[in-house]
């Protein structure tokens, strides 16, 4: 029987697949901790759970608009107001089931086979899958090497005639990095010379610590708005990764075409999923701002932690809740007789030998690296810790 060749070459989430191992073996008793997910450890805020639970009792449960419920349009439309001074109208907003759903219906709209899309790396998992499954191209530019910062002459170079848009994500996943205002202003003035889209992925916008400030890009370059789409969801922030609710707020010409694309792949989010994003960003603004609050204090528990672990280096973060670790003078080197050959081995033998999850730098297009999230518990971030020293100091290096 026949498989496609795109399904054939699409490469697994390497996120869910540390996560579905690391549930097996808790599922078997193993004390694992996982620093895999990009999940919060927090409740959903009350106000959302009561928005649901109304909108159930209601009978809200048939099909809204394709684009979302009017409602939660226009709570979207009056966040953006109020924190970046931009106006939407509700025909530029989408209400999708998770901000990945909508990053995939804009490239869908964006493009074709051939068709080139710059992304920076270190890069979110999906990004590079989700461009392949529409026989477009990467552009990667690596970023390791400038403080997970895009160069913009770097990135000038990797725009070719069938670049079509660039991919931008602050607060960064995987590298927590935030980019400042000169490099925004940089790669915005790119776009506007060689007629580019801007895709700008800022779920983790809420989430940024010390004196870090995430910028949309859209309040300070008011000149792209005409080729720039906005990705935000409820998922990070408001700790409601499982109800799927994220947002897209587009230019008109592609607000439309998103939304078809959205109406022949999933109809519309799910209704009382909607209800209770609506809950979240009327209510609970007090939840946010003591879950970053508790980010922040995890942050500084983790990094303390890894600046005192020998064969690694790391940048501190400045947003979302991940750092990006070095582990390349491991390479070659061995734990209890077993070569490590790449990050892959690195993450199989911590997890096999001290029940500690993390996910592998190739997934984000950065090998001789892991990702650890630090949206757990302060205990638990403490003893995985603990852990890794451990496993980092049974190390044999080459």
């Amino acid at each position: 029987m026949k498989i496609s060749a795109r399904a054939s070459r699409m490469e697994p989430s390497a996120t869910l697949a540390v996560v579905a191992k690391a549930k097996t073996l808790k599922a078997h008793g193993k004390p694992v901790i996982s620093f895999g997910a990009g999940e919060p450890d927090f409740d959903s805020p009350p106000g959302a759970v009561r928005y649901a639970e109304k909108a159930i009792r209601e009978g809200q449960t048939h099909y809204t608009q394709s684009n979302g419920l009017p409602e939660l349009r226009e709570a979207v439309r009056s966040y953006y107001s109020s924190r970046f001074r931009l106006d939407f109208r509700a025909e530029q907003i989408i209400i999708g089931a998770g901000a990945k759903p909508l990053l995939y219906e804009t490239l869908v709209s964006l493009v074709d086979p051939g068709d080139e899309v710059v992304v920076f790396s270190p890069a979110w998992v999906s990004y590079v899958e989700q461009i392949r499954l529409l026989d477009g191209h990467e552009a990667i530019v690596d970023t390791t090497g400038t403080g997970c910062i895009p160069d913009t002459a770097i990135t000038r170079k990797a725009i070719t005639p069938r670049t079509v848009g660039i991919l931008i994500n602050t607060p960064n996943n995987p590298t927590g990095a935030v980019y400042g205002e000169k490099t925004l202003r940089e790669i915005a003035s790119l776009a506007i010379e060689k007629d580019l889209w801007i895709i700008f992925d800022e779920i983790y916008e809420r989430l940024t610590y010390g004196s870090a400030t995430h910028l949309n890009l859209l309040s300070l370059v008011p000149d792209v708005a005409d080729r720039t789409i906005l990705i935000n969801g409820v998922s990070k922030a408001f700790a409601m990764t499982g109800w799927r609710i994220g947002y897209a707020l587009a230019p008109d010409r592609i607000a439309g075409k998103i939304g078809a694309v959205q109406g022949h792949l999933t109809s519309n989010a799910c209704s009382i999923a909607q209800w209770a994003a609506l809950g979240a960003l009327r209510e609970g603004e007090a939840d946010v701002v003591k879950m970053r609050e508790e980010f922040s204090n995890r942050l500084n528990l983790m990094v303390d932690s890894l600046g005192k672990m020998p064969h690694i280096a790391f940048t501190i973060p400045q947003g979302a809740f991940y750092v990006f670790v070095d582990i390349r003078k491991t390479i070659g080197g061995s734990f209890d007789g077993r070569v490590i050959r790449g990050d892959g081995d690195f993450c199989e033998a911590l997890l096999e030998s001290e029940y500690v999850a993390a996910v592998p730098g190739s997934a984000f297009v950065a090998p001789g690296h892991i990702r650890l999230a630090y949206a757990n518990s302060a205990e638990e971030i403490l003893d995985g810790m603990k852990r890794l020293h451990r496993f980092l100091d049974r190390i044999v290096l080459p």
